[in-house]
């Protein structure tokens, strides 16, 4: 247990450490905007219809539940408020974020640590280029804007498969559901919900490529780092939901005073 502990802070030292050399690569030497951008656009296209379908699918699943919940209280007219703010400010980038980190997090985190144990970024050093700059900075920065890309769109999936599974399973209108979605859902609402994506595309970005530049050991330590990716990202996603739904409640308290 102890040893364990001991890990994982010197995971979040090693973490802290790696972040601080991107960002002074990042100020000093920063890549091309063409190597962001294509890294970018590798990420979204590899992940966008599994984002937008798992989007969809929770904004139905939560519309689902709060039909069970407030059908007896005759409070159907309510359900699309209720349902959509819900998903936005907390289910939906939770659940999004889980799925990318499986996806986006273990397939970045096994390429970094595969050009890692074949020395290829030992190879990068000894042609006089930085490794920081050429190979994690693009996937940093790519990474954090197409996860954000994508959780946008995943919540945006979710309005319309909580819309759907509204008029399918609970029988009401269009009109019914949306109603009350503006006096419901406020613009502070939005901004949690899209700084939530925000804060968890950075989580992301930071574990998986700490954990694919540092692997070790050959396929085995491949194998390794895309686990604890999994592990310390999702673990990272619920601390990250835990802060910034603190934070989002007192800007809400402040608003509403």
């Amino acid at each position: 247990m102890l040893n364990k502990m001991v890990g994982i802070i010197d995971d979040i030292g090693g973490v802290t450490l790696f972040m601080k050399e991107v960002f002074r690569t990042g100020i000093k030497t920063p890549c091309t905007f063409s190597e962001i951008m294509d890294q970018t656009w590798k990420v979204t296209i590899q992940s966008l219809s599994t984002t937008a379908m798992a989007g969809f699918f929770v904004g139905a699943i939560m519309t689902v539940q709060f039909t069970l919940q407030v059908s007896q209280f005759g409070a159907l007219g309510y359900l699309g408020g209720l349902a959509t703010s819900g998903t936005i400010r907390e289910v939906g980038p939770l659940l999004i974020a889980f799925m990318l980190s499986g996806k986006v997090g273990a397939f970045t985190s096994a390429e970094l640590g595969t050009m890692r144990v074949t020395e290829q970024i030992d190879a990068i050093k000894c042609l006089g280029a930085n490794p920081i700059q050429e190979i994690i900075l693009p996937r940093f920065v790519g990474i954090i804007l197409s996860s954000f890309f994508l959780l946008t769109i995943g919540l945006f999936m979710s309005i319309w498969g909580g819309l759907l599974m509204g008029i399918v399973f609970s029988g009401i209108s269009i009109e019914e559901y949306v109603r009350h979605i503006p006096n419901i859902v406020s613009p502070v609402s939005i901004v949690t919900g899209l700084f939530k994506c925000f804060v968890f595309a950075f989580v992301l970005a930071s574990i998986c490529t700490y954990k694919g530049y540092n692997a070790t050991g050959g396929a085995k330590g491949v194998g390794k780092a895309v686990v604890d990716t999994a592990v310390f990202t999702m673990i990272g996603i619920v601390i990250a939901d835990w802060v910034t739904s603190a934070i989002g409640e007192s800007v809400m308290e402040l608003f509403l005073k």
